[in-house]
């Protein structure tokens, strides 16, 4: 069964957790072994794995990518104007895996999963497959 968590982005860029939503799919699957497939279905948007304790490791990573790749650059041909928020989603990932133990995500200790928004606000969906094994 494949499920679905919407959210609704209020930036351009954002960095919203969903380690809770996805804690929850697990548990109501029943799933006790097995792997937990996080998707975004967006060319604009990202899925990615990392610190959840300090917020500052969000801002650090949204700022590192904004001056990496900003959002207006004068070699970009897409016309729709949201070249950087493209390049930024295909370069964090449209997918995260995490393995569940004993009904839970084998996540690190200050490890969580985020939805990244690139091209927002927008409203927004995520998939989340639960494969027991």
């Amino acid at each position: 069964m494949v499920y679905e968590i919407s959210l609704k982005t209020t930036g351009r860029t954002q960095f919203v957790d969903i380690t809770r939503q996805v804690e929850g799919i697990v548990l109501q699957s029943g799933v006790k072994k097995g792997i937990c497939v996080v998707y975004v279905p967006h060319t604009t948007a990202a899925v990615t794995i990392n610190e959840n304790a300090d917020p500052t490791v969000k801002k650090d990573i949204k700022t590192m990518l904004d001056k990496l790749i900003p959002w207006r650059e004068p070699f970009y041909e897409h016309a729709e104007g949201n070249s950087a928020a493209h390049i930024k989603s295909s370069l964090v990932g449209c997918s995260e895996t995490v393995i569940i133990q004993d009904g839970r995500l084998l996540l690190g200790t200050w490890q969580g999963i985020f939805f990244c928004e690139f091209d927002g606000p927008r409203t927004r969906k995520v998939y989340v497959k639960v494969i027991a094994g």
